[in-house]
């Protein structure tokens, strides 16, 4: 990983929305930065294949809101885009 992914993965910086999910029985929810990289980036690869550009576009939008809060607009969007497209929203 490099220093900005893990940035990434340990930041408290607050999204937008908080994303509610319901992933094999179980409520997960999603409130900041950190919360939804480890959630995108965990998960097996494989599962985000057929979401490859928007898995690429939330990663990267994560990765950038960690190291500036202003662009966790962005970021909070991207992940929208990704859940709704993943229909677990």
């Amino acid at each position: 990983m490099t220093q900005v992914a893990d940035g990434a993965s340990d930041s408290d910086t607050p999204l937008r929305a908080i994303f509610k999910i319901n992933l094999n029985g179980k409520a997960v929810s999603i409130g900041t930065v950190g919360q939804a990289y480890r959630f995108i980036t965990n998960l097996n690869a494989i599962e985000w294949m057929e979401f490859r550009a928007l898995h690429a576009d939330a990663v990267a939008a994560l990765q950038r809101a960690a190291g500036n809060a202003m662009l966790t607009v962005q970021a909070t969007n991207a992940l929208r885009a990704l859940f709704v497209r993943a229909k677990l929203l």
